[in-house]
């Protein structure tokens, strides 16, 4: 079964410790927050990766997904579907 990609962002820099508990995620450190860029399976993976994130203390600024699945973006559109 695919994931769904998701792109979650938290407040500051991670150290090295942290980082190893976030191994399927591909990391990239910005100057004032941490990305992690990654697959979660379905929503009871997406329930456990918030409660690490809780655990361990750190402070999320935002949860998105950015793929659907089979790495397909997402569609947006700014007006509500025909009724």
């Amino acid at each position: 079964m695919s994931a769904d990609e998701y792109e979650i962002r938290i407040r500051g820099v991670i150290g090295d410790a942290v980082v190893e508990r976030f191994g399927e995620f591909d990391i990239e450190v910005e100057p004032v927050q941490t990305v992690l860029r990654g697959p979660v399976s379905d929503q009871s993976a997406l329930l456990g990766l918030l409660g690490r994130i809780q655990a361990l203390g750190l402070e999320l600024i935002e949860i998105k997904q950015v793929a659907g699945r089979a790495g397909r973006p997402l569609r947006r559109t700014t007006q509500p579907p025909a009724s």
